[in-house]
């Protein structure tokens, strides 16, 4: 059987392409305590992207939810979005998009009204759907994806 030198030469450049782009995938996972359990990691990092996983209104460093109904946890929330953001790298400013889950849709303006006050010059793309059941009965769950320098 004859081999094809310029098609192993394909397969030998597809199997480096794999094992680079696993090289630069990092999982990150929570050192507090309150998180270590859950089955999930908070952020991934592949290259100069962060995908944050779903983020409550949880007060930091328990499983609570913030009071002040969907104004208090979209809030508190988006605080624990920045946090975690700066904790890996990122701010803020780097979100390039969002996903927005809400558990009553008839608050939607009470929502995005804490939002947007999170974005001084720009906006992300965003992508918003209503939710039967949030995670720890929370009202809203805010997922993001920022660049890292």
């Amino acid at each position: 059987m004859k081999t094809n030198p310029s098609l192993f030469g394909l397969l030998l450049f597809c199997l480096f392409l794999t094992n680079t782009a696993l090289a630069d995938t990092e999982y990150l996972k929570s050192s507090d305590p309150s998180m270590a359990e859950l089955p999930f990691s908070e952020a991934v990092r592949v290259d100069n992207m962060l995908y944050l996983s779903g983020a409550i209104g949880t007060i930091p460093g328990s499983l609570d939810l913030a009071p002040g109904g969907i104004e208090g946890q979209t809030r508190q929330t988006m605080e624990n979005i920045s946090t975690l953001l700066q904790k890996y790298g990122s701010s803020m400013d780097k979100i390039v998009k969002c996903l927005i889950m809400i558990d009553d849709m008839q608050e939607w303006s009470r929502m995005n009204a804490i939002y947007v006050t999170y974005f001084d010059g720009h906006k992300p793309a965003r992508s918003a759907f209503g939710a039967n059941g949030l995670a720890l009965g929370a009202k809203l769950e805010i997922e993001c994806m920022a660049t890292i320098d």
